[in-house]
């Protein structure tokens, strides 16, 4: 049996695969529960974040390779390795979105994240976007990726976020496998695909301009629903 990843052939093993999984989305949820009861719209000042690929061929996922089955290991289906594709990154709150980001280096070619860029959207387009919120009211949201979680980038985000981070190696642990928990993931990044692709996207610009563009079409009171469900 295939799972995020992994071939499982004990039974056993893939139960405590969930188990260890589920206490720790247990402990998080409780967690927030906990502050919800204190701050009602706890809730509404988280701003989740993350960044996925678009490809031109209209595919939207993390990998640039996903090999899926439910029953055999030797039934895959895989996307192309090296298409054309963009690097788009976001945060979304009640109140809005920041972002698109889009990842690139100095000649404008798509580039893969790592820390050190990773850091350099943080410094350069994420904090200075903050000046336009409270930010000693929100709570910055990141999963558990390797260029998102070195000690210099869990430092920079405790210097405009202090304790006020849930992340892997943060002062709030946020729990693995969880993507069906954020907002972007559940939300946004189908939502976005769902218009994105409608006419074809040819060319890598004429995808990055259908993207801003439909991120910037989507309003708070739709957002407020989002984050109630």
């Amino acid at each position: 049996m295939h799972f995020s990843g992994i071939f499982f052939y004990s039974k056993d093993n893939l139960v405590a695969l969930h188990f260890k999984y589920d206490q720790a989305r247990r402990r998080f949820v409780e967690w927030a529960q906990n502050e919800i009861a204190v701050v009602p719209d706890f809730h509404k000042r988280i701003l989740s974040s993350d960044e996925v690929h678009f490809w031109l061929n209209g595919y939207v996922n993390k990998q640039n390779c996903r090999i899926w089955s439910e029953a055999n290991p030797q039934v895959y289906v895989e996307t192309p390795l090296h298409p054309e594709k963009l690097t788009v990154w976001c945060a979304l709150r009640a109140g809005g979105i920041i972002g698109p980001y889009f990842f690139k280096n100095d000649e404008g070619h798509n580039v893969t994240v790592n820390g050190d860029r990773y850091r350099a959207m943080i410094t350069n387009f994420f904090i200075p976007e903050l000046n336009n919120h409270d930010v000693q009211e929100l709570w910055f949201q990141q999963d558990g990726a390797t260029c998102h979680t070195a000690r210099a980038t869990i430092d920079l985000l405790k210097d405009t976020f202090g304790d006020r981070l849930i992340s892997r190696f943060g002062p709030v642990n946020w729990p693995p496998r969880s993507c069906d928990l954020t907002r972007l993931d559940y939300f946004l990044w189908g939502y976005v695909k769902s218009l994105v692709y409608v006419d074809k996207p040819q060319t890598l610009d004429h995808l990055e301009d259908k993207i801003c563009r439909v991120i910037a079409d989507i309003r708070p009171q739709m957002l407020e629903k989002v984050i109630e469900n």
